[in-house]
């Protein structure tokens, strides 16, 4: 009931704002509009018309629009048309409006001349911070990073940082945490801001601030970022460069983009696509993600299907042997992509460390023998039950505990071999290992029939 409220609320909202627009009443659509938060704003933005858009554009000023992409929320490749579609004036101070980290990654979206022709039209210092970040490395620190922090001398009293709180506090994504820098400006220690309320004005900041700091180099990965910051439940962190010094900080909303970003990526590999589709993407886009995953699977099945006819003879001899099949290669394709699945999980989270890399594989090959052995006897008296063949019970249960021991093993170790060749281990795709224990249970269930064919 509740979501419904929400939606009704939301529809009446876009409704009325809608009106308000077509009316031209630029007063009541502002008073309106902007008594929303930037959320609702944002959301209405992303379902106006081109036409509507543009109305936008001229009853809100660049500041207030600014608020508005502060919020939104944009497949990447939107960018680009939505910013063609304003004056390059107006998009540029839109822009110069934003926190900085959130205007450089709306430019790495938009193609090389449009950023050319907003950082020339921008105010200098602006362009200035913008240029600063744009050439760090994507998905690392330095490409997530703000420059809008709050930052006080380390021989300061608490009366001066608490005037460079104030006059800092309007443009800083966070004032809840304040840094202590030296001379050199390196990075010396933290005061939040309830130190900065409880001490004494006179106070030296040097006396009462934290010296024990964590913080990321500016190079590192933006996923162990956001672990350090799951880990230490931080709302800001500081990032520094090889010497020390404060270059900006890291705030728990960007993290959150960052976790979100990774979950979908983790998830479209684990699916054999190569970026999550959305849905409104077209058929013929969803086809051309999805299709060079597809194309290598079916050469490894082609594989599959060759190694089948390596064994036609012993399928001739006893045909009972083919109805097994699909039921040994899914059996083995499920505890893989369960292992996994366990595998990758654990790799994202950091939860398995070097030395648990070992553990975990015995692990698994435990619970692929112990599932192996269970799955196998039931397998021997359903076919014994059904068909009255214990023989070719014994033989499908013993490849069907094999298939599954060994797809296990495999569905664990795979992703932490490509891990440790520094490769996303998110790219053993749950398909991939699907196949590949597709091609290793038919080899062992047909190498098995055939090795004791006289027998059958």
């Amino acid at each position: 009931m509740m979501e419904e409220k929400v939606v009704r609320d939301e529809e009446l909202n876009d409704a009325l704002f809608t009106e308000l627009l077509i009316r031209g009443d630029v007063k009541e659509f502002r008073d309106e509009f902007l008594s929303h938060h930037p959320y609702d704003q944002a959301s209405f933005y992303e379902k106006a018309d081109s036409g509507n858009r543009q109305l936008l554009y001229q009853y809100l000023s660049p500041q207030e629009m600014a608020d508005i992409f502060e919020a939104i929320e944009l497949d990447d490749d939107e960018y680009e048309d939505l910013f063609q579609e304003m004056n390059a004036r107006y998009a540029s101070d839109l822009l110069s409006y934003m926190y900085t980290d959130d205007a450089v990654d709306i430019l790495n979206e938009l193609n090389k001349e449009q950023v050319a022709s907003y950082l020339t039209i921008m105010d200098k210092e602006s362009a200035q911070q913008i240029k600063d970040l744009l050439h760090y490395e994507e998905y690392t620190a330095g490409s997530i990073m703000t420059t809008e922090f709050v930052a006080v001398p380390k021989n300061s009293t608490v009366r001066s940082a608490m005037n460079i709180l104030r006059n800092a506090a309007p443009n800083a994504e966070t004032i809840y945490y304040v840094f202590v820098i030296d001379d050199d400006k390196k990075l010396s220690g933290i005061v939040t801001l309830r130190d900065l309320i409880l001490a004494e004005e006179d106070t030296l900041i040097s006396l009462i601030m934290n010296e024990r700091v964590v913080s990321v180099s500016v190079s590192e990965d933006q996923e162990e970022v956001a672990r350090m910051i799951k880990d230490y439940d931080f709302l800001a962190l500081p990032v520094v460069d090889f010497q020390n010094h404060l270059l900006g900080i890291i705030t728990v909303d960007d993290i959150i983009d960052v976790l979100e970003e990774e979950a979908s990526d983790d998830y479209s590999k684990l699916a054999a696509v190569s970026d999550m589709d959305t849905f409104d993407k077209g058929p013929l886009a969803a086809a051309k993600k999805r299709l060079p995953w597809l194309i290598l699977l079916t050469f490894l099945g082609m594989l599959t299907a060759n190694l089948m006819g390596m064994f036609e003879a012993t399928l001739d001899q006893v045909a009972l042997l083919a109805v097994f099949i699909p039921l040994i290669a899914g059996m083995a394709g499920n505890s893989g992509t369960q292992a996994l699945a366990v595998a990758v999980r654990g790799i994202a989270t950091g939860d398995i460390a070097e030395q648990s890399k070992t553990k975990l594989l015995f692990r698994e090959a435990g619970t692929g023998l112990i599932t192996g052995v269970v799955c196998g006897v039931v397998v021997v008296a359903l076919v014994y039950f059904w068909k009255g063949e214990l023989l070719i019970g014994m033989l499908v249960g013993t490849a069907v505990m094999s298939s599954i021991f060994v797809a296990t093993l495999a569905g664990s170790f795979i992703p932490l071999l490509i891990h440790r060749m520094k490769i996303d281990p998110a790219v053993a795709s749950g398909p991939f290992i699907t196949t590949l224990n597709d091609i290793i249970s038919i080899l062992i269930y047909l190498g098995l029939a055939t090795t004791f064919l006289s027998r059958l």
